[in-house]
């Protein structure tokens, strides 16, 4: 063993919340599968905190641990789940609106669902048209509604006798908001809240609470919410992890994998498009232009950063790049995306590759919130503070330190979030140089 970290990792003592801004089908699918795999009914497929393993030392020396005995997680029977939803429905009857899974899977574990009712949360139509709902709390300012979160977080922590908490945002995409002069400091952005500037949306108010209470939080959506100066200066005065953004599930999970394919053997993109149809309440609140910029932004920007085209400007300096995402209700949560790329080859001669994704956007979701929540927790008791970008490996638009240029290679990712683990138990980093194996 290479004794690489000073840090010391506590252990994951006592039960773990999860707090949930949204429960519509991402959460509830989430929910209900932990409750299926911990009765024994389900298998946590797509969970790498559950099902993954990681390589320690030499290919020789055969050490693969699971994941999930290498490093202390939380065990899945120590969560305990709640959340908010401007729909006051429980868990079960909104996985049933959400149409994600079969009443085979609800039925056995119905009364658990029952039994988790959405909080009142802070919802403003004016960032997400096409909603509408009536759990919905009330404040004279932005700044009042997100004491009454901080709140909630203090008494559901108390009521369910948590040890610790986590915050995983599974709502609805907002309009796009630039950053600007609210954003850039924590005393802007509180006299901000106090003044119900627009720039400060509910997900904002949600982050500030969270990180006011000592609780991590991940962004499952594109909003900009931590991704600004001043609740990153929150999270480092307060010593917490924060993440984000917007769950890598499907058409972008491909991009992340197909683009490096591209890159290293050198093959030119002369254009690439993409577009989705989707049924569910994400598909119906993307149906808004302001929410589908804010969507936009993240699914374009993975190629520009892949590609390098500032590098490679022969192959990649001109690539025609579309994304559209059109709201088709028969399809519920069973999203389609196609993909058309216009490759070219040796001496230019063009190529096409053609990919049809049929998923199940919730199925793809669900792993993920699993995962970022045990993994933000392992990280705050390890002492890590701030933007975790080894967890870019879930985002489709991860965070990144000013200054760098966020990763989106899918395998990278991965070599990035293995390292960090090894490094937090003080295990040798891997590079898969393996020279030594042929040295005499």
């Amino acid at each position: 063993m290479n004794r690489e970290s000073s840090r010391t990792v506590q252990p994951a003592h006592g039960r773990l919340g999860v707090l949930l801004p949204g429960m519509g089908a991402v959460a509830t699918t989430f929910i209900a599968g932990v409750e299926s795999v911990r009765r024994g009914l389900a298998q946590p497929v797509g969970s790498v905190t559950q099902l993954g393993t990681i390589r320690l030392g030499k290919r020789t020396e055969g050490r693969s641990p699971a994941i999930r005995d290498f490093v202390p997680l939380a065990r899945l029977d120590d969560l305990v789940f709640g959340g908010w939803d401007p729909i006051p429905d429980d868990a079960y009857r909104a996985a049933k609106v959400a149409g994600v899974l079969e009443d085979a899977h609800l039925a056995p574990i119905a009364d658990f669902l029952k039994g988790i009712v959405p909080m009142p949360a802070v919802f403003d139509q004016y960032y997400v048209k096409k909603l509408t709902g009536s759990n919905v709390k009330q404040g004279k300012t932005k700044r009042d509604l997100a004491e009454q979160l901080r709140e909630d977080i203090r008494r559901f922590k108390r009521d369910h006798a948590l040890e610790r908490l986590v915050i995983v945002w599974c709502a609805s995409t907002e309009i796009f908001i630039r950053p600007g002069p609210v954003h850039a400091t924590l005393a802007a952005f509180e006299r901000a809240m106090a003044e119900n500037h627009p720039d400060i949306a509910p997900s904002m108010l949600y982050a500030w609470a969270a990180l006011m209470e000592g609780v991590p939080f991940a962004m499952g959506a594109p909003n900009l919410a931590v991704d600004t100066p001043a609740l990153q200066e929150l999270a480092l005065a307060r010593a917490l992890p924060i993440a984000g953004k917007d769950f890598k599930t499907g058409q972008t999970l491909l991009k992340t994998v197909l683009a490096p394919m591209l890159k290293a053997r050198m093959l030119g993109i002369s254009g690439w498009y993409s577009t989705n149809i989707l049924g569910n309440r994400d598909g119906e609140v993307l149906d808004d232009p302001e929410s589908f910029k804010t969507k936009e932004e993240s699914k374009l920007g993975v190629l520009e950063h892949i590609l390098q085209p500032e590098l490679y400007p022969e192959l990649y300096g001109n690539v025609f790049h579309k994304v559209r995402i059109n709201y088709y209700p028969p399809r519920r949560d069973n999203k389609e995306g196609w993909d058309n790329i216009d490759i070219f080859g040796w001496l230019g001669y063009p190529m096409q590759i053609k990919v049809d994704f049929l998923c199940r956007d919730s199925i793809l979701a669900a792993p993920i919130v699993l995962d970022l929540a045990l993994f933000m927790d392992l990280a705050q008791r390890s002492g890590m503070e701030g933007i975790q970008e080894w967890l870019s490996f879930y985002f489709k638009s991860p965070m990144a330190a000013p200054g760098l240029v966020p990763e989106n290679d899918l395998f990278i990712q991965q070599t990035k979030l293995k390292n960090t683990l090894r490094y937090l138990m003080g295990e040798e980093q891997i590079t898969h140089l393996g020279i030594e194996y042929y040295e005499r």
